[in-house]
């Protein structure tokens, strides 16, 4: 199958918008923003064997692809507008694309995301998306907002992913079948199909002073806010969100996958006390829970405290890419 064939039968699938007034097709799109918004752009490449497990279903890979690049225009607060798609492929397969753009496509969907253009080339197998987004002008939640005192929240249960990876990398859980056991499925559905809280993102405008997504994990990506922010945190183990089963041998290995594991792509967030209630209508009316899980403070650094208030030392931080 030629290169164009490729990219004409991913362009049969893309329904024709206002806002494109030229997509896939040309050396570049064409897109029109809204009036006096600013945009959000960002990039995320998956790469099998490091970011998804090698046999794993092309529809989930689609929806996957997409999902991590929509988890930062939440995480920014910004609304999805378009994408684009590079696909490196080892050899010529139509119903391999066709499923990888089912699951894309139904994800694109649901948020309203545009896919306008990109690339396909003959390599390992690697998906990248660029997603832009828009935003009114100082209405962005970034990194460096937090302020000493805010309360720090985190949507979802953070921490299942890793439970689901552990358990894909103990021979235990086969990400090409659907479970047998609930609890594995719904794991299994974490790893593979994560939800982008887009619409939690939305909502937390003018009420969130900073927000992270969390793909590498939860203290390795509040440390960039900390960090961003001039300003240290401290988290409760007592007030993390549980994740669906006692999965865990430990209560060590339990928190490491809460506080270390990646793929969540969960909120982390922080605003004022003073905001509690309007934070849980604005969540809820989005169908996302959120849970307060500490407190920023002045100086530097995270500390983690167990229910005694002890520090605790977890066992890993979290995901870094050319370490170890």
């Amino acid at each position: 199958m030629p290169e164009f064939d490729l990219i004409e039968r991913l362009r049969s699938r893309i329904r024709e918008r206002g806002d494109v007034p030229l997509g896939i097709g040309d050396d570049a799109a064409l897109v029109q923003p809204p009036p006096g918004e600013q945009l959000a752009i960002t990039t995320d490449t998956l790469n099998s064997g490091v970011h998804f497990p090698p046999e794993t279903l092309p529809a989930d890979l689609g929806w996957k692809t997409l999902a991590v690049n929509l988890s930062d225009l939440a995480a920014m607060g910004a609304q999805p507008r378009w994408c684009t798609l590079s696909l490196s492929l080892p050899r010529e397969d139509a119903a391999w694309l066709s499923a990888f753009a089912d699951g894309f496509i139904a994800l694109a969907d649901a948020h309203g995301i545009a896919l306008v253009g990109g690339d396909t080339t003959r390599g390992p197998l690697s998906t990248s998306v660029t997603a832009i987004g828009s935003v009114v002008p100082g209405g962005a939640l970034r990194r460096d907002g937090a302020q000493v005192g805010d309360q720090i929240w985190v949507t979802g249960q953070p921490g299942e992913a890793a439970a689901a990876l552990a358990l894909w990398q103990a021979g235990r859980l086969d990400v090409t079948q659907v479970a047998g056991e609930p609890v594995h499925e719904r794991l299994r559905q974490r790893l593979l199909r994560p939800s982008p809280r887009v619409q939690a993102g939305l909502r937390l405008r003018g009420l969130a002073h900073a927000c992270v997504d969390i793909s590498d994990g939860l203290l390795a990506d509040l440390g960039h806010v900390c960090a961003r922010s001039g300003v240290g945190a401290e988290l409760s183990l007592p007030a993390l969100p549980p994740i669906s089963a006692p999965l865990a041998t430990a209560p060590a290995q339990l928190h490491a996958w809460q506080l270390g594991g990646g793929d969540d792509y969960e909120l982390c967030f922080t605003a004022a006390p003073t905001r509690h209630e309007a934070i849980v209508q604005a969540l809820g009316s989005a169908g996302v829970a959120a849970t307060p899980i500490g407190r920023i403070v002045s100086g530097h650094g995270i500390v983690v405290r167990d229910q005694a208030g002890h520090p605790w030392q977890p066992p890993r931080q979290g995901y870094q890419h050319f370490v170890g």
